[in-house]
């Protein structure tokens, strides 16, 4: 059964341009947990903390945040083709470069280059998808989580593959793959037509005036703080072999992919969105709370279950992000997406900041108050989280009676 039902198109049949910026963005995705196995390796091998391999993240995904507010501004201008392949090449020189570092401090610099990569292609990808996909909007944002799923669960299992010969392997083999991705683009995804308006950087902000949008990103942040300290905290708390590392995180990944894509639209449907995702945002509070007290096996549990709970959040908050406020996509995305980063780039510096603070379980203590914290958020701000617009709602607002929204 096609997990969106009968729309248009169905999930499978889609243009080769929407194929080819999907597989580019398997492979960005592969690159935010490319480094998780192998962080006690690049630790070792140039002599780092902890805390400062966390800073991988933290420049990464710092700069990413601040590059939302320009991203829509240089594609509304270059388009969006451009945009893309501006992006990849980005990511392919950084993480070439970052493959020959000679210390961390270098390393985190080439990180925070490939981030601004990265968020020019990531951004513009998913309003590529969503412009160029047959099926609809839905159809296009779960082939964007079956992507992000499939890059989170195939970036660990490629770091653990390459990173066992040299933590250096995996850098250079994302820039090759991505090297792929910049040609697949170059062939089959033709220029969009630019928008009518050019976009300014203060338009994502402006967007985040709106209710919804802002309670969106506001409870994406908490949740997004839970998820990153899972994600870049973690592996140190395993302390497994590269191949050990990486299974758990392909088979967490490989969770995430299955509920974002195939089990949130069907609770979705059954439960309604806002239920799903303050349900979800509790069980993961609770789940990473067990990982922080729980035995070496437990933790290797809990941490492949929290790819479940992700993946449901995932699709229910970019669907919150596109569609629960008045702005153009491409702006009300970027302005979701400048809020909820700063929390993936707080989180890889902070976790082991507490531990050395505190002790090894509060970084997880934390982690589930925040996403609690987001649950609270949506709860308290449902109303606002399920408004629509009136500009969504075309002229002949009614047939037989019942209400009709563009998506």
């Amino acid at each position: 059964m096609d997990p969106l039902g009968p729309g248009a198109g169905g999930l499978l049949k889609q243009p080769k341009s929407v194929w080819a910026t999907a597989g580019a963005s398997v492979v960005a995705f592969m690159g935010i947990g490319l480094v998780d196995p192998i962080l006690p390796s690049i630790a070792q091998g140039l002599d780092a903390t902890a805390s400062q391999v966390s800073l991988l993240f933290t420049s990464y995904f710092l700069i990413t945040a601040v590059a939302m507010l320009v991203t829509g501004f240089v594609s509304s201008r270059i388009g969006g083709r451009r945009t893309l392949l501006l992006g990849l090449a980005f990511v392919v020189v950084f993480a070439g470069l970052a493959g020959t570092s000679g210390s961390v401090g270098e390393l985190v610099g080439y990180r925070a280059g490939w981030g601004l990569g990265n968020a020019l292609f990531v951004s513009t990808a998913l309003a590529v998808i969503v412009g160029a996909a047959a099926g609809g909007s839905a159809a296009a944002i779960l082939l964007y989580e079956s992507a992000l799923g499939l890059g989170m669960a195939c970036g660990p299992l490629l770091g653990a593959l390459l990173g066992d010969a040299s933590w250096r392997y995996p850098f250079f083999g994302t820039a090759f793959l991505m090297a792929i991705g910049f040609l697949c683009i170059t062939v089959f995804l033709k220029e969009q037509p630019k928008p009518a308006r050019r976009t300014s950087p203060l338009d994502p902000l402006k967007a985040l005036g709106h209710g919804g949008l802002a309670s969106a990103a506001v409870s994406a942040f908490f949740y997004n703080y839970t998820f990153f300290t899972v994600l870049a905290f973690t592996p140190f708390v395993l302390n497994m072999s590269p191949y050990r590392s990486g299974a758990v995180f392909f088979a967490w990944g490989v969770l995430l992919a299955v509920f974002s894509v195939i089990v949130a639209p069907r609770l979705q449907k059954r439960f309604g969105s806002l239920k799903v995702l303050g349900g979800s945002l509790v069980l993961l509070a609770a789940d990473v709370l067990v990982l922080g007290y729980g035995s070496h096996a437990t933790a290797v549990v809990c941490t492949i279950l929290s790819g479940a709970f992700i993946g449901v959040n995932n699709t229910v908050y970019t669907e919150l992000a596109l569609g629960v406020s008045d702005a153009p996509r491409p702006v009300a995305s970027a302005g979701y997406n400048f809020v909820r980063w700063f929390a993936a780039a707080a989180a890889p510096f902070f976790a082991p900041k507490i531990e050395e603070w505190t002790d090894i379980h509060i970084p997880f203590v934390v982690a589930a108050v925040t996403a609690v914290a987001g649950a609270v958020v949506v709860v308290v701000r449902r109303k606002a989280l399920t408004y629509r617009a009136e500009e969504l709602e075309p002229k002949h607002a009614t047939e037989d009676g019942v209400a009709v929204f563009a998506n």
